[in-house]
């Protein structure tokens, strides 16, 4: 009993404080807190400070690409590709989405995409919602695969703190063509959607109206034209270079000889049982991300103050903010029952190994948040000893908030989609993105279950 009233406590927490938003998450989750430690009398947790850290580093190294210009560099390339292949769009939308957000480490990029993807497919005579919809989709599955995201460096630190010898590279090697085979399933399936814009009566009758057919077909502002200052591209290289010197620092193997290995009391002198350990690949990727942010100010004309007002940077620290919170909160009560999970849990995902992809995708959408979603749901599966290569393989899981059409990218690709195609049902769940994003997901997590025990 008392463990279903401590549940429904967490439930509530989460559900109040998801519609004040990111911040507000955290700070509602300041009362699950104290009602678990003052009236239930659970031992509080332990915040994932850790975590945290790599999450500060990670959004203030992509707040400076932002400022610096080397954002707008990629979205020009990204414009370049799609109004060269026009006729492609649905394909090439999704897929360009989902490897910027790759490069960036953010979805919300796709902000500035949606208006030239629109404009892309409804010069093509391409129903917009087609390439579009599932645009959004692919933005947000492309988090999971980047080494600069919020969700992998929070999913790298869970794995190490439990334990597991899981570098950056063996979780990308799954989580990148998960989730790029699960776009592309997506995008497949979209390719034909919808009626054809001469055959949809909605869409005639609308645009039947000289206004609105001047509002539906004028022209979007383009990237193309514009002369972007050398800082930018230098911007840009600088940070794919941090990317990359952190995915080759992510395989200690192969680079034992160049990495410093310590032992637990003394830097220079082994541990108790004589044995010397790599440094810790979370503060590897805090040490690179700072550093990649430190040369751009030096080298890329960045005005370090405006770093704090760029997208990026507020949206990340509002990841952290809800980490703290929601994580401290789910800590101290499923530490509080962990022998029971053990049992229940323990067995459960190991009869039915999809338990925890449905548990995943379910928190992600409670909490409208991958890194937060795995937060909750990663140190809990490996408290109960579920199989690291399980964690592994339903990555793409973590991944659930399209199920309701209220997350701000959905919302904004229904807002740039002016022929009115891409919008929310009647039925509410029978909104554009529900198919493409059950496709992604679910083809996702097939994808990187095999990969995984291919490779593990």
């Amino acid at each position: 009993m008392e463990m279903l009233l401590g549940f429904i406590v967490l439930l509530a927490c989460l559900v109040v404080g998801v519609r004040h938003g990111g911040i507000g998450l955290a700070v509602i989750s300041g009362i699950g807190l104290l009602i678990f430690t003052f009236i239930f009398r659970y031992q509080p947790g332990k915040p994932p400070v850790d975590v945290m850290l790599i999450i500060m580093a990670v959004v203030t190294c992509a707040g400076f690409l932002q400022t610096s210009g080397g954002l707008t560099v990629m979205l020009k390339y990204a414009e370049k590709l799609l109004r060269g292949h026009p006729k492609y769009v649905t394909i090439l939308a999704p897929l360009t989405t989902w490897f910027l957000t790759i490069l960036c480490g953010t979805g919300h990029a796709v902000y500035t995409l949606f208006p030239i993807i629109y404009d892309v497919a409804i010069k093509q005579n391409i129903r917009p919602e087609r390439p579009m919809a599932v645009a959004s989709v692919a933005s947000q599955m492309g988090i999971c695969a980047s080494p600069a995201s919020v969700a992998v460096v929070s999913i790298v630190a869970f794995l190490a703190a439990a334990g597991s010898e899981f570098s950056l590279v063996q979780v990308l090697m799954v989580s990148i063509p998960a989730t790029g085979l699960g776009v592309f399933f997506a995008a497949l399936w979209s390719y034909r959607r919808g009626k054809e814009l001469e055959d949809d009566e909605r869409f005639q009758e609308f645009i039947k109206d000289p206004e609105n057919k001047a509002y539906v077909y004028g022209d979007t502002e383009s990237l193309l034209d514009k002369e972007l200052p050398k800082e930018y591209y230098r911007a840009m290289y600088i940070f794919l270079t941090g990317i990359v010197v952190i995915a080759i620092l992510g395989n200690a193997k192969l680079i034992a000889q160049y990495i410093p290995f310590f032992g637990d009391i003394l830097p220079k002198f082994p541990d108790a049982k004589g044995t010397m350990k790599a440094i810790s690949m979370v503060q590897v990727i805090q040490m690179v991300m700072l550093f990649v942010a430190a040369v751009i100010l030096s080298t890329c004309k960045v005005k370090a103050k405006e770093v704090g007002n760029s997208q990026v940077f507020r949206s990340g620290v509002v990841a952290l903010v809800s980490v703290y919170g929601v994580a401290w909160m789910a800590d101290t009560f499923f530490q509080h029952h962990m022998a029971f999970l053990k049992e229940f849990l323990g067995n459960a995902v190991q009869a039915y190994p999809w338990a925890y992809a449905v548990l995943a995708f379910l928190t992600s959408k409670l909490v409208n948040s991958q890194g937060a979603a795995i937060a909750i749901v990663v140190p809990m599966a490996l408290n109960v000893g579920m199989d690291p290569v399980l964690v592994l393989s339903f990555i793409s899981a973590c991944y659930g908030y399209f199920f309701l059409p209220t997350y701000p990218s959905d919302l904004a690709c229904i807002g740039f989609d002016r022929s009115g195609t891409t919008r929310i049902g009647k039925y509410i769940l029978n909104h554009s993105f529900m198919i493409p994003g059950l496709i992604g997901v679910g083809s996702g997590c097939c994808v990187g279950y095999v990969l995984a025990h291919i490779l593990y």
